[in-house]
């Protein structure tokens, strides 16, 4: 028989031991990670400045497989890289061979080992596929040059030297190029090329069945054979002439149809340098988009220290966007490899560049995070200056540092190394590592829809995240004071502190938030 000093004390451990369960699914569940891709964070790496597996100076494929542990620690839940293929340039967007691998980067085996090692981690592989045009010096342009009669001529567009339209300078569309030369001369022939960008990358020619076919067969390839989840189509309006639009939209609906029959879920994303009306058409072959206006409304706001209309221009882009396709991916950006570093865009100002960061990852879409970003590199343009090699340590113990350019932006004098900022809790990485963690773990965050918010105030940025039935007031003060606001009618009821920046709080009348800082509060 139990005494009933032993059944008291029994059911305190039985209380006690339930207590703590109960408080063990309360903290997994805070901990759970509710964003799924390609709703979540992808991490763009222009390879050869990542990470150096062989101290050849250039960053490579076994690099990259060596960094997923960061990439998973840090968020990402996806990859893009930047052109892995054989090409005569530094930057690859000119492919030679559609089917391999750069031997600066590695093996067809080194890359399927990086998918493999890359998915057991839940992380997503996105390649760039380069086909508004190839290399000047891929075997079928060189073929096709040589001999008139060759079936590779139909690859490409061609016209004699006397057609009118080759005796006028074109015009550049979009940010993308400021080329305006598109009719390239060939030596030796009366005939001209068509090459958009320049006379080193000739624009394929989609008119032709042969062609078309062989990209398909591209697209299968890596698909099937290196285990890729989708494609960043590179120049994506380019594809015909811009006269054409309605065929540039057709085709991608096209391209999307054929690559469904392999993988049905393959992500698309698209590169569409324009407006939001010019863009919105794609959203039927490409339902992810780079939503450049609004990397550009970011940097622009935070410049001019007034956020009120950020998340109002945001909800008439997407509004606009979800009556074309309801499902579409809003793929959102602050730079990326042909864009000045958005440290760099706003004058170095790191306050500024944590709020970018901030509102990046509040705002809807799925983020896009360009290599680098997250320990503050900087870089301005010309291209080679914005694409310089990632920090991993300190010199003398960073045995993954590419040196494969001598670095003037993000330089050890410049920028903290990765090691050092993982020590410090101030730090640009633990800013996005925060960040990052906050919206993977909530829904109203990562599928949540918008309503802007005005706090008449011009300075600062307000808006509503909802998603079933959970409500989050996110208030960003671009401005460089502190500002103390009034509870207004809109602010009801959002009583709890959900998220914020040291200094940011909620009174009894008031909210303050410090200068270039966040709050975050849920009903």
């Amino acid at each position: 028989m139990i005494s009933m000093k032993n059944y008291f004390s029994f059911s305190l451990k039985l209380v006690l031991l339930l207590a703590v369960l109960l408080v063990g699914q309360f903290v997994k569940a805070q901990n759970r990670q509710v964003s799924q891709w390609p709703r979540g964070v992808t991490y763009e790496i222009f390879v050869q400045s990542f990470a150096d597996s062989n101290g050849d100076g250039k960053g490579d494929i076994k690099g990259m497989t060596a960094k997923l542990d960061y990439l998973k620690d840090l968020g990402v839940e996806a990859v893009w890289l930047m052109p892995i293929s054989p090409s005569p340039s530094y930057h690859k967007y000119d492919v030679t061979d559609y089917y391999g691998i750069h031997p600066d980067y590695g093996t067809v085996q080194d890359f399927q080992e990086f998918t493999r090692e890359a998915h057991k981690r839940n992380i997503k592989v996105v390649v760039d596929l380069v086909i508004n045009h190839s290399s000047s010096k891929h075997p079928w342009f060189l073929e096709a040059a040589r001999n008139m009669d060759s079936p590779y001529r139909e690859y490409y567009v061609w016209t004699h030297k006397s057609d009118p339209q080759t005796q006028k300078e074109g015009r550049p569309t979009g940010a993308d190029s400021d080329n305006t030369r598109h009719w390239h001369p060939l030596e030796g022939s009366d005939y001209l090329y068509y090459g958009y960008f320049y006379g080193g990358m000739p624009d394929l020619n989609f008119d032709s069945p042969k062609l078309r076919d062989e990209i398909f067969k591209i697209g299968r390839f890596w698909l099937t054979q290196m285990g890729v989840d989708g494609f960043r189509l590179d120049a994506a309006r380019h594809i015909f002439p811009d006269e054409r639009p309605q065929d540039n939209h057709r085709w991608w609906e096209y391209f999307r149809s054929e690559m469904q029959k392999v993988k049905s879920d393959v992500y698309l994303v698209g590169e569409v340098w324009a407006p939001a009306d010019v863009v919105a058409p794609y959203l039927k072959g490409l339902p992810a988009l780079f939503n450049f206006e609004m990397g550009w409304t970011i940097a622009g706001a935070l410049n001019a220290g007034r956020g009120d209309s950020i998340a109002i221009k945001h909800a008439r882009i997407t509004n606009y966007y979800s009556k074309i396709n309801p499902q579409f991916i809003d793929a959102t950006i602050l730079s990326n490899h042909d864009q000045n570093r958005i440290l760099s865009t706003l004058n170095n100002d790191v306050a500024k560049a944590k709020l970018a960061a901030a509102l990046l990852l509040t705002l809807p879409g799925s983020p896009y995070l360009y290599y680098g970003e997250e320990i503050g590199m900087t870089g301005k343009k010309p291209d080679e200056r914005i694409r310089e090699p990632f920090l991993w340590d300190a010199p003398g113990k960073d045995k993954h540092r590419a040196t494969w350019i001598k670095p003037k932006f993000s330089t050890d004098a410049t920028v903290a190394p990765l090691a050092a900022q993982k020590k410090d809790k101030n730090s640009m990485f633990h800013n996005y590592k925060t960040l990052i963690s906050l919206r993977n773990k909530n829904k109203a965050l990562t599928y949540g829809s918008l309503v802007p918010v005005n706090l008449e105030n011009k300075a600062l940025s307000a808006f509503v995240r909802v998603y079933e039935g959970e409500s989050l007031l996110v208030i960003h003060n671009l401005s460089g004071v502190a500002t103390s606001i009034p509870k207004t009618p809109e602010m009801a009821g959002f009583g709890q502190v959900y998220f914020k920046d040291k200094g940011a709080g909620v009174y009894k009348t008031a909210v303050q938030i410090p200068a270039f800082g966040t709050i975050i509060l849920k009903k």
